[in-house]
């Protein structure tokens, strides 16, 4: 920002935001872990539906676990496991997952005026842990003031440990478990989403780019292959509150 700008008003979050100075200690990791436990049991219950359907599709417990504790990423796990086959079809299974997780750079900017005062070190390995859960609970904290920049950390452990846990119970007692639906658990995943979004409202100004990105991804659920829609939605989203952020 020019020098002639450094008078001026700010704006009621950017600036402050940008002004932050994040502390990263064991108390924030740990405050993220108590914060993130709800959440995580949330998670936990398609978790057990990922193991599930992972043993259904020939993984052993051990393979999917390993998936797990490296992916860490519900939406582009459960696809893998839809396309799994003998042989496994790497191109497929590849670009799918990227598709779906490539809101997280959108995520990962989102974090940026916050996290560029953390080193390499706590950024990255903070990010390894990051969910669509426990950044959405990350944001709306740091939107609150809170300069515990291990929070993100602390809560995607909580969301690791159980999800983790919970793939071991699905790929184990998958027989027991049976259909998920019987139980519900294909429904936790749009119940806990609903849940954050209502934590993230900000009134009126939120409705322009929710509105936006829920219309582009509808619609282009309906004429692009695959999941491309999840790709088109957030960046819709993210256009609109770019465009009307000062408006």
């Amino acid at each position: 920002m020019a020098d002639a700008d450094a008078t001026a008003e700010p704006t009621p979050t950017s600036d402050a935001q940008r002004q932050q100075s994040l502390s990263f200690s064991l108390a924030g990791v740990r405050e993220g872990f108590v914060a993130g436990l709800p959440v995580a049991v949330g998670v936990a219950g398609y978790g057990v539906v990922f193991g599930v359907l992972a043993a259904r599709a020939g993984l052993s417990v051990a393979e999917a676990a390993l998936m797990s504790a490296t992916v860490l990423a519900g939406a582009a796990q459960l696809l893998a496991v839809e396309l799994w086959r003998d042989p496994v079809p790497v191109a497929a299974v590849l670009t799918t997952t990227a598709v779906v997780n490539l809101r997280y750079v959108l995520m990962g900017a989102a974090l940026r005026p916050w996290f560029r005062d953390l080193s390499p070190v706590e950024a990255y390995g903070s990010a390894f842990f990051t969910a669509d859960e426990n950044w959405a609970l990350t944001v709306a904290e740091l939107r609150d003031g809170s300069t515990r920049g291990a929070f993100l950390l602390g809560s995607g452990l909580a969301i690791w440990v159980l999800w983790v846990a919970a793939t071991v119970v699905g790929a184990t007692a998958g027989d027991l478990v049976g259909d998920p639906a019987r139980w519900g658990l294909d429904f936790v995943v749009t119940a806990v989403f609903l849940t954050l979004a209502a934590g993230l409202w900000e009134g009126e100004a939120s409705l322009r780019p929710w509105l936006a990105a829920a219309g582009v991804a509808i619609a282009a659920s309906a004429v692009l292959p695959g999941k491309w829609y999840v790709v088109g939605g957030a960046l819709a989203g993210a256009l609109v509150e770019v465009v009307t952020h000062d408006a």
